[in-house]
C-alpha cells in the first residue's frame, strides 16, 4: 500500500489528467475519470491473476525470469524517469467538457488500452505475493483491490482538491524535481523488492 501510494501520488498522464478535468470542468468531471481509471484496473489484475499464477504453478525457472524481468522493467522506469523533465505541464488546453458517462467510458478505455499498465502490474504484483497456503489467483485479486482502493482513495483527493494542488504546484517550482526523485527511488526499491522475494 506504500508503495501504490508512493506511485499514485507521483506525477504521470492519468492523475495529471485527472487534475485538468476537475480544474476545467469541475470536480464531479475528475471523480467520473477516476472511476474509470480504477475500474479498468480490474481488467489488468486479472489478466495478471491468471496468467501470472500459470506461470508459478509451471516451475521455479519461469517465476525467477519473471522476477528478472519486473526488476529489469522498473529499473527501465526509474532511468525514464530519471532522463525525463522534471517540470510539471499543467497546461489546460485541449481539456473538452464531457458528459459524467463518456469520462468515466474514456477513464475505463485509457486504462484498459495502455499496455504499460498489464505490463507494469506483471512487474508489480509478483513481489508483493504474502502467502505460502492461499491461491496465487486469489492473492493477485487482493492485490488489486489493494491498489486500486489505494489508486481511488488518492485519485479522488487530487480531483476534490485540484485548485490546491495546482496553486501549490505553481507556486512552488521544486516540486516537480521531488516528485521525480520520489519516482525513481520507489522504482529502484520495488525492483530490488522484486528480484529478492522468495515464491
Amino acid at each position: 500500500m506504500l508503495a501504490t501510494s508512493a506511485l499514485a501520488i507521483s506525477p504521470g498522464p492519468d492523475n495529471i489528467y485527472v487534475l485538468m478535468q476537475s480544474l476545467v470542468n469541475g470536480k464531479k468531471s475528475g471523480l467520473a475519470t477516476v472511476a474509470g481509471l480504477i475500474s479498468g484496473c480490474l481488467v489488468h489484475t486479472s489478466l495478471v491473476a491468471f496468467g501470472v499464477s500459470a506461470l508459478i504453478k509451471a516451475n521455479d525457472t519461469l517465476f525467477f525470469l519473471l522476477k528478472l524481468f519486473g526488476a529489469v522493467y522498473l529499473l527501465y522506469l526509474a532511468y525514464q524517469v530519471y532522463k525525463s523533465d522534471a517540470a510539471l505541464d499543467l497546461g489546460s488546453n485541449q481539456i473538452k467538457k464531457k458528459s459524467l458517462s463518456q469520462l468515466f467510458k474514456q477513464g475505463v478505455i485509457m486504462n484498459v488500452l495502455n499496455p504499460k499498465v498489464s505490463i507494469f502490474f506483471l512487474a508489480f504484483f509478483p513481489g508483493f505475493l504474502f502467502s505460502d497456503t492461499m491461491g496465487t489467483v486469489a492473492q493477485f485479486y487482493i492485490l488489486g483491490l489493494l491498489f486500486m482502493l489505494v489508486s481511488l482513495i488518492i485519485f479522488s483527493s487530487i480531483a476534490l482538491l485540484a485548485g490546491s494542488i495546482s496553486s501549490y504546484i505553481k507556486g512552488h517550482k521544486r516540486i516537480g524535481l521531488y516528485l521525480k526523485w520520489l519516482q525513481i527511488v520507489v522504482f529502484v526499491g520495488i525492483a530490488v523488492l522484486i528480484f529478492t522475494s522468495e515464491k
